[in-house]
């Protein structure tokens, strides 16, 4: 379950949320069967409540919205997007990251 400042997203609410938002936004590519993406999301939790108002956190659970997993090629999960304007701007594929590195993507 996401915390209380990440965004859940599909497949009907993406565009809105994330293509059309005025701030850039973290994607975590999940996965309710992926043991590393259950290890990472403490931390996911952790950055969307210091960057609220600032960033946008988000998952997407490729399972539930495999349209847009597809569209982003995601080959993998955990895997981080962050998108700004619309557009792709950083990827991260793997559980091997910090919450350090996933600000530095945003910013």
């Amino acid at each position: 379950m996401a915390g209380k400042n990440v965004v859940t997203l599909n497949d009907l609410n993406f565009e809105s949320e994330v293509l059309k938002s005025d701030k850039p936004v973290l994607i975590d590519f999940t996965a309710t069967w992926c043991g590393p993406c259950k290890m990472i999301a403490p931390m996911i939790d952790e950055l969307a409540d210091e960057t609220a108002g600032t960033y946008k956190v988000a998952k997407l659970d490729i399972d539930e919205a495999p349209a847009t997993a597809a569209k982003f090629g995601i080959k993998g999960v955990p895997t981080m997007v962050v998108v700004k304007a619309g557009k792709e701007t950083a990827r991260h594929a793997g559980a091997n990251t910090s919450k350090a590195k996933l600000k530095a993507m945003l910013g």
